[in-house]
């Protein structure tokens, strides 16, 4: 209760006024930060574009259909660089960055597990699977607009999830702990098969591995139409269920007697959280570490409530993934660097840098 003197409501302390504005900035700092690091990206590549004329050229693409103009954009080799290589590819690395980090946050807060990451349930070695089998005995083939690969590593990540929660939900019912054995058991049998694949086909190795590393230089317009829906939906579901999450973290009991069923929430969560995955690695390959490490950024940040740490892991994680693929453009310019060995080089200290830390505290 709030103490009050004379009828006059006192004031909160300092340190929660401090918390509450941290709370209430930060989401706003890290969109910020996302909008920054897109025009990064855009900015800086083999061919720089100046700032003003790639803003008068997205100004005047936007604001176009109303029938206004703008002046001083970029014309011919600038613009299709802009607009068919450039843009597609910063849009992508923020919407798969995106996903993976709010995937990761959920997948953490319904195992209450730190470790966990949007690979746990199988999605990785699914899609793993998927790309090999396409790349191995169909390469080069595309359905419209769009290539096989990405469709199949979707499947594919689909099909070791879902795997993974029938196998799952037939040993122990919605457990956390059961879900997370029957996920192991699925991604080693899904991976042992795609070794065998690989095996078989020793000439594809360089393009497997290279798809395994992630990838995002061969971005398109249509990688985006493909993944938007998918991702959008699971990232709208994922921020509806911050508050149940919540509740659910306090336990299971506790939640049934507050309205929460914790079968069904977690069900759901698993299922957003592994669509905006498979909507992720379809495109972009397996990248690892932005789901692991950026929800803890983002509990550092605005503390342990998944309402506040979902929509900053969301925004985080999409400028870390565009940061991160600008690193992989240009420090080996003219060559290009697996987006995956970047987030490698970047998550792991960060990670290990976490983990002592807490001994530390401990």
């Amino acid at each position: 209760m709030t103490a009050t003197t004379g009828g006059t409501r006192a004031a909160p302390p300092a340190g929660t006024r401090r918390v509450r504005r941290r709370t209430t900035l930060v989401p706003w700092g890290a969109g910020a930060a996302l909008v920054l690091a897109m025009l990064g990206g855009i900015w800086v590549g083999a061919l720089p574009l100046p700032p003003g004329a790639v803003v008068a050229t997205l100004a005047d693409r936007a604001l176009g259909p109303l029938g206004v103009e703008v002046p001083g954009g970029l014309e011919g080799t600038g613009a299709a660089v802009l607009l068919q290589l450039r843009l597609p590819r910063v849009v992508l690395a923020a919407l798969v960055g995106a996903g993976l980090a709010i995937a990761g946050a959920a997948y953490q807060g319904v195992f209450r597990n730190p470790l966990a990451d949007p690979y746990l349930l199988g999605a990785a070695a699914g899609a793993g699977l998927g790309a090999t089998l396409v790349i191995a005995y169909a390469p080069g083939t595309s359905l419209g607009p769009v290539g096989v690969v990405p469709l199949a590593a979707f499947a594919g990540a689909l099909v070791g999830v879902g795997s993974a929660l029938a196998l799952g939900t037939a040993a122990g019912g919605s457990h956390s702990a059961t879900l997370l054995l029957a996920g192991v058991a699925v991604a080693s049998f899904l991976a042992a098969a795609q070794t065998l694949v690989q095996q078989q086909n020793t000439d594809d190795l360089r393009e497997v591995y290279g798809w395994l590393l992630g990838q995002l230089g061969r971005a398109q317009w249509s990688d985006v139409v493909l993944v938007l829906p998918y991702l959008g939906t699971a990232c709208v579901v994922l921020l509806l269920c911050g508050r149940a999450l919540d509740v659910l973290a306090v336990g299971d009991d506790e939640a049934r007697s507050l309205g929460v069923h914790p079968g069904r929430l977690r069900l759901l969560v698993i299922v957003a959280a592994s669509l905006a995955t498979a909507s992720a690695v379809a495109v972009s390959g397996l990248i690892g570490f932005v789901g692991l490490v950026v929800p803890h950024i983002a509990r550092r940040l605005v503390g342990g409530s998944h309402a506040r740490v979902l929509p900053v892991a969301l925004l985080t994680g999409g400028a870390f993934l565009v940061l991160a693929d600008l690193v992989a453009r240009v420090v080996l310019a003219p060559a290009e660097l697996p987006i995956g060995v970047v987030t490698a080089f970047v998550g792991a200290p960060f990670f290990a840098g976490l983990l002592w830390t807490g001994a530390r505290r401990r």
